[in-house]
């Protein structure tokens, strides 16, 4: 592709998005609410001091420095404007983002001469890009054949695309099917897989200053996707294999009203984690427990949003359809202290499940048992909400007890 053709071809787009909503820094609350850092064990990142030649990508960006080093310079998949200027804050195009998806995971593709566009001519110089991610399905054309070429991609998409992109067909297919030993399929949003193992491999960032944080309906500005792009494209072949355990979910046969607790919690898969969060937007004035930037869930916050029956002003009953349990407590230390401790051979679905992450002695992580060695959580480790297995590995290593809530 002639570089004068791409050159005008971003000079198009960069005007058409100059006026689009930035990704803007929110600090977070002070809640009158106590929350908690979460544990669970965090990705493996490499170090994030990198020098490199972007003027834009200063020190508050050295959180995605090695990203965007890896996908801009290393890499030419988002040298879109050049060596100058990376524009971080810029939101994501389906049409740049579908130029990097192809040039890092199918370069040598061709086009499918049957592929068009309403909305993208034949003759754009990026037409190319957007006619093989609509070919190989890592991205999709509306009903009328529109491509949308300007519109921005949202976390959800990003997810959805990279996890096409690495072949995890079987995984998506065993997340899609997830049910019971009876045979009951659980409900859940049509994306739910593409999110939990996104989650899973760390494709979002886990922002240290909550306001930050996308969720799965946002629009991503280029240092997100660069980031999520970049653990995307090293993701390990030991990574890979370890996600084999999602080819197959089957939790124990359980009643209907566990089964819409199941339901409920597998609508916030993607969530972000949010200290001392326990809403799932951005909390109004006058909101009860503690005002949060932006939806989202700590440990013990999850556990409210899923389990606790509306008291002291905290009600998502029109949100959630079923009146939940009493669980007055609000962080894990808190909430394990009361009632009787169940050992892990005994818990049962909708169990609280608590853990000693720093082998101190002292309970700092809660989430919720589904059974057959899965549970519900919401940690800082994956930053944020996801479902994952507790029968191994590191969360049964740290595992104290458990405390039944529900019937």
């Amino acid at each position: 592709m002639g570089s004068s053709r791409l050159s005008r071809h971003l000079t198009v787009v960069f005007a058409f998005l100059v006026g689009a909503v930035l990704l803007v820094p929110a600090q977070a609350g002070a809640g009158s609410q106590a929350g908690e850092h979460g544990s669970g064990p965090g990705p493996s990142l490499p170090g994030n001091r990198v020098s490199f030649r972007f003027t834009d990508v200063g020190p508050s960006y050295a959180w995605a420095a090695p990203a965007i080093k890896y996908v801009a310079v290393n890499h030419p998949w988002m040298a879109d404007f050049g060596t100058d200027k990376f524009h971080p804050k810029l939101l994501e195009t389906r049409l740049l983002f579908a130029r990097a998806l192809v040039e890092a995971f199918a370069p040598n593709e061709s086009i499918d001469k049957d592929i068009h566009f309403t909305d993208l001519p034949d003759s754009d110089p990026l037409f190319q890009y957007a006619n093989v991610a609509v070919k190989m399905r890592w991205m999709l054309r509306t009903t009328n054949g529109a491509f949308r070429p300007a519109s921005p991609v949202t976390m959800t998409a990003v997810h959805q695309a990279l996890v096409e992109a690495l072949g995890l067909d079987a995984e998506v297919a065993g997340l899609d099917a997830i049910h019971t030993a009876d045979g009951y399929a659980f409900a859940h949003p049509v994306k739910f897989p593409y999110l939990l193992l996104g989650m899973v491999l760390h494709f979002r960032y886990n922002h240290p200053t909550e306001g930050n944080d996308v969720g799965p309906t946002d629009p991503l500005p280029r240092v997100e996707v660069a980031y999520s792009l970049w653990r995307a494209a090293t993701t390990t072949d030991y990574q890979k294999a370890a996600l084999k355990r999602y080819d197959d979910i089957q939790l124990p046969a359980i009643v209907d009203f566990k089964r819409k607790v199941v339901e409920f919690g597998l609508g916030y898969v993607g969530y972000p984690y949010i200290w001392g969060g326990e809403w799932y937007r951005k909390t109004p004035p006058g909101y009860c427990c503690g005002a949060q930037p932006t939806g989202g869930f700590d440990c013990s916050g999850l556990m409210w949003w899923t389990v606790k029956k509306p008291a002291g002003g905290y009600d998502n009953h029109n949100v959630r359809g079923y009146l939940g349990w009493p669980l007055p407590q609000r962080v894990s230390a808190d909430m394990a202290s009361v009632g009787k401790h169940i050992p892990y051979a005994a818990a049962r679905p909708g169990d609280l499940m608590f853990y000693d992450g720093d082998d101190n002695g002292q309970i700092d992580h809660v989430d919720l048992f589904l059974g057959n060695g899965w549970a519900l959580d919401s940690s800082s480790g994956q930053g944020g909400v996801t479902i994952l297995r507790v029968g191994e590995g590191w969360y049964h290593d740290h595992f104290v007890h458990a405390r039944q809530i529900m019937p």
